[in-house]
């Protein structure tokens, strides 16, 4: 079940009750403090690319390489 903005269309929240029975995926974007929100878990990795795994281990730039 996904429920929507009913101004915009923003997607705001996911429910599964036959995957994920209790869960709300919250869309953090929508939050005004998505910081105060940090993720808890990954999902639907079953079929991701084989360095996803490892990908928040490359360096990061605040903008643009030099």
């Amino acid at each position: 079940m996904r429920s929507f903005c009913a101004d915009c269309g923003t997607g705001l929240f996911y429910r599964n009750a036959e995957f994920l029975p209790g869960v709300v995926e919250v869309r953090l974007t929508t939050l005004d403090d998505p910081e105060a929100s940090p993720p808890g878990a990954n999902i639907q990795t079953a079929e991701q690319l084989s360095w996803m795994g490892t990908a928040h281990g490359l360096r990061s730039f605040g903008r643009f390489p030099e």
